[in-house]
């Protein structure tokens, strides 16, 4: 009998609360989501319905009000500071609509960032780094530095660097926010790619182009999950049948 997969995430009725002042400000009311390996997921929404906040949860960039955040297995409540940089460092792979490069270093020097915080020594994390400079399309421009790339090939060295700790998830915000179609194109299709190889994937968006490209979307309206399509892809390819959540927006 083959063996159920484990989610990678799973969030127990999560809330967050802000407080403004005398006023309370509700950003997530109660989500309740799993995410398993070989996911490629939109989480979908407007401005203001709860998808940065979210974000900010599922990277372990900000605790829930309530509710509980198993990521693989554990309560990311019961980390201390030391594990959630560990857990960001190791296990989560970030990819933003700024790009986040160091302007100083070269391309290649950018995607070892993450291998030297982890102590990999510099010649093995230099082949990893230009490895994966390789596989997305900047082979030929490792010393390269961000002001001497397009927007479009910044990404592609963010994407590189988020991969550079081979990453349980990874998450990208708005990744193709900055991009024009062509390059924002090119972008999605690696992201396409990278989740047939069998990575996991979430990404946040106002787009509905964007999402339309993922197996399962996400739809957030003031803080709740009011779309689950609950459809998702094993890495071997088959579709499995998730509980399928579907209510009127």
């Amino acid at each position: 009998m083959e063996k159920a997969l484990q989610p990678i995430i799973e969030l127990r009725e999560v809330k967050k609360h802000y407080q403004m002042g005398p006023v309370t400000v509700e950003a997530l009311r109660g989500i309740s989501l799993k995410v398993f390996p070989g996911d490629y997921i939109s989480i979908l929404g407007p401005s203001g319905c709860g998808k940065s906040t979210l974000l900010n949860i599922l990277g372990c960039l900000d605790q829930p009000t309530s509710g509980a955040y198993l990521l693989e297995g554990k309560d990311v409540a019961q980390l201390d500071d030391d594990e959630l940089s560990q857990v960001r460092g190791k296990r989560l792979g970030f990819i933003f609509q700024s790009y986040n490069l160091i302007q100083a270093l070269t391309v290649v020097e950018n995607i070892e960032v993450p291998l030297y915080y982890q102590g990999i020594p510099e010649k093995e994390g230099r082949k990893i780094a230009e490895k994966l400079a390789g596989q997305v399309g900047l082979g030929t421009r490792l010393d390269h530095r961000p002001t001497e790339l397009s927007g479009g090939q910044q990404q592609r060295v963010a994407i590189a660097r988020a991969l550079a700790s081979d990453p349980a998830l990874i998450l990208a915000d708005e990744a193709t926010g900055n991009l024009d179609s062509k390059s924002g194109g090119e972008i999605l299709q690696i992201f396409d790619e990278l989740n047939a190889q069998g990575k996991t994937l979430i990404m946040i968006t106002h787009d509905e182009k964007m999402a339309d490209r993922t197996p399962r979307v996400i739809r957030l309206k003031d803080g709740e999950i009011v779309v689950d399509t609950g459809k998702r892809f094993d890495i071997s390819g088959r579709m499995s049948k998730e509980e399928e959540k579907v209510s009127a927006v």
